[in-house]
């Protein structure tokens, strides 16, 4: 992949504790991981030769933003225009599930307009996630 034309952010819920902003970026870094391995970098050794498992071979942006402002982007993002993105969403539904199975049964009977939407991470041509999130601030 050509990093220098690629971008991938995280934009998360402004208004979520710090125990589930962290729990949200984990997950949705995890699935982006999963979608995307390329992006992960070899492992490494350090001096003492000790192995460290590879990370992520560039930055990701933590952006933060409005419950409404998210719900847009990912409104947005459903567009033809943007289906070469990659995108993952983590919802008030998925954090309240205790398993995978409940959360498959609980997402097939809710229609997408009820969801809130704690975390959305896109991956894809840098102009594009510029011109979707450019002017959104860094989470501090």
């Amino acid at each position: 992949m050509d990093w220098q034309n690629e971008k991938c952010v995280m934009i998360m819920d402004e208004n979520l504790p710090r125990g589930l902003l962290a729990n949200t970026a984990a997950i949705m870094g995890i699935t982006l991981g999963k979608k995307m391995p390329e992006v992960v970098g070899a492992d490494v050794t350090d001096q003492s030769g000790c192995r460290h498992l590879g990370i992520i071979e560039f930055p990701v942006p933590i952006l933060r933003g409005s419950p409404k402002l998210l719900k847009q982007i990912r409104e947005t993002l459903y567009q033809p225009d943007f289906q070469d993105l990659t995108v993952v969403d983590f919802s008030d539904l998925a954090q309240g599930c205790k398993s995978y199975d409940e959360f498959i049964e609980k997402m097939s009977h809710v229609p997408e307009n009820t969801l809130q939407y704690f975390g959305i991470a896109v991956c894809g041509p840098k102009k594009k996630i510029n011109r979707l999130t450019g002017n959104m601030p860094l989470l501090r």
